[in-house]
């Protein structure tokens, strides 16, 4: 009976997977909520393909980790699930350094610097992408990481044994660095988290503090511009390669267009969200000289590693980047 139900959902399965290719009606999971300026960008690039397409193709958007949860939504793409998605990059980082570079602290610490250093790394990107049957479709950037503590923060000593909400792997080994305790959190359970006294600081977006209403649990917040990590959208090659030409050549414009639209949106969305924190009685400021300097030492630290890791191919990278 077990053998009989494995075989019946695994059938199901690759019938699933097998349909979606020549359907024109796509499930799009995405992990934030509908009012993340990601979202939103995601589902005008959705509105685009389908007008585009005359209705040829559709794609509908299911925000907040509904249909497949973060950790999920690359494999569900990769085995058809889902024919398109998105995710942190960053996640990936233990699948491959390559997918880290733009979460390492004070590499690049703007949005001209974060976007040379996604200019010298997009063909390695979409390489790693397309040995495992995806296609990059387009890349855009949070706004600057900053720290977020439910006390005041003078130096790196004042973050030891605090716990520290991890997302990936640079966030954990950046709370290792400082002396904390990182802990494993997705956003959607960010309040519970610090409520429950399960964390008790940060390092995130305006954005990502905004939308979680920080100042519920949360008193201040640290301007540091430690990096801007970047969502990415890719699609399954199978799915991608079963559209006709003129749909693909839509869903290639739309992706240029969502990219340069999103960037822009990053940088809105920084000044806004950043009053918002003001605004609901966020203790907003810059970092102290001598946070600033515990936090620069880090990065230092970071960035070695991450070369050592990423080896030639990264040396590349990074020259390319620098020059």
């Amino acid at each position: 009976m077990k053998y009989l139900a494995k075989t019946a959902l695994l059938a199901t399965a690759i019938g699933f997977a097998t349909s979606a290719y020549s359907q024109t009606k796509w499930d799009m999971p995405v992990p934030y909520g509908d009012t993340n300026f990601h979202t939103v960008n995601i589902t005008e690039f959705a509105d685009d393909v389908k007008e585009a397409t005359g209705g040829a193709l559709q794609i509908t958007v299911h925000a907040n980790g509904s249909l497949f949860k973060h950790p999920d939504i690359k494999n569900a793409v990769r085995q058809g699930l889902a024919p398109i998605g998105e995710v942190l990059v960053s996640r990936l980082s233990n699948e491959d350094p390559i997918y880290e570079i733009d979460s390492v602290p004070f590499l690049a610490t703007s949005y001209e610097d974060a976007k040379k250093l996604y200019d010298a790394s997009k063909d390695a990107l979409s390489t790693k992408l397309e040995e495992q049957g995806l296609k990059l479709l387009f890349s855009v950037p949070w706004p600057p990481q900053g720290l977020y503590t439910n006390k005041e923060v003078d130096s790196i000593d004042d973050l030891k044994g605090l716990k520290m909400r991890a997302y990936n792997a640079s966030t954990e080994r950046l709370a290792q660095l400082a002396g904390a305790l990182p802990t494993q959190v997705e956003v959607p359970d960010l309040p519970t988290a610090f409520a429950t006294g399960r964390v008790e600081a940060m390092i995130t977006s305006p954005s990502t503090g905004a939308n979680t209403q920080v100042w519920d649990f949360l008193t201040h917040y640290y301007d540091t511009q430690a990096w801007l990590p970047r969502n990415m959208v890719f699609v399954n090659q199978q799915a991608f390669d079963a559209l006709a030409p003129e749909q693909q050549e839509a869903v290639m414009k739309a992706s240029a267009e969502a990219e340069t639209r999103g960037w822009e949106a990053s940088k809105q969305e920084t000044e806004e969200k950043t009053q918002i924190l003001k605004e609901n009685g966020i203790i907003v400021a810059p970092p102290s000289d001598e946070l600033k300097a515990g936090l620069a030492e880090i990065g230092e630290t970071m960035s070695e590693e991450w070369a050592e890791k990423a080896g030639a191919e990264g040396q590349a990278i990074l020259e390319a980047y620098r020059n």
